[in-house]
C-alpha cells in the first residue's frame, strides 16, 4: 500500500569508532553538507545537523520508503566512505557499530532542532557520555516491556 502521508521525525546520533574526536572544526562543514545530500537522495529532509568531534546529531523526516536502520545504515556506510576517501581524517575514520534513533513528534521538531544547532554550547556543560546516558533515560521512562 502506499502513504499517502507521513510525519516521521527521527533525530540520529552516530559516534565515531571508540569515541575518539575525529572530526575537525574545519572539515564539519563539508562532512555535514555529505550527510544532507544523502539525506535529500533518499526522499527524506534533514531538519538539523551538527558534527561534533566525536559524533554527529541530525534530525531528518525520512521517507516511509526507508527504515530508521536502512537510513542509518546508508548514511554510515556512505559518509564513512566519503571521509577516508577524501582524507577529511589524519587517521582512518570509521562509526561505531550501531547509531541510535530517537522518534520525535511534531510538536517537539523545533526544540530539537535548537538543541542539535546549539551542540558547541551545550557541550561546554554537558560531556557527551551525560548527555547519551539522560536520553537513553528519556526514551525509556515509561516504558514497560520488562
Amino acid at each position: 500500500m502506499k502513504v499517502a502521508f507521513h510525519n516521521l521525525f527521527t533525530h540520529f546520533v552516530f559516534t565515531t569508532q571508540n569515541r575518539l574526536p575525529l572530526i575537525a572544526e574545519n572539515r564539519r562543514i563539508r562532512i555535514e553538507k555529505y550527510f544532507t545530500g544523502i539525506v535529500n537522495n533518499h526522499d527524506s529532509k534533514l531538519y538539523a545537523i551538527y558534527a561534533n568531534p566525536e559524533h554527529v546529531h541530525l534530525l531528518i523526516s525520512r521517507s516511509a520508503r526507508i527504515s530508521e536502520e536502512a537510513i542509518a545504515s546508508v548514511i554510515a556506510d556512505s559518509s564513512e566512505r566519503f571521509i577516508n576517501e577524501n582524507q577529511l581524517c589524519l587517521e582512518k575514520f570509521a562509526w561505531q557499530q550501531s547509531a541510535s534513533a530517537f522518534s520525535v513528534s511534531k510538536a517537539h521538531v523545533d526544540n530539537v532542532c535548537k538543541y542539535i544547532l546549539n551542540q558547541p554550547e551545550h557541550h561546554k556543560k554537558v560531556t557527551f557520555a551525560e548527555e547519551y546516558d539522560s536520553f537513553i533515560k528519556h526514551y525509556q521512562k515509561g516504558l514497560r516491556w520488562q
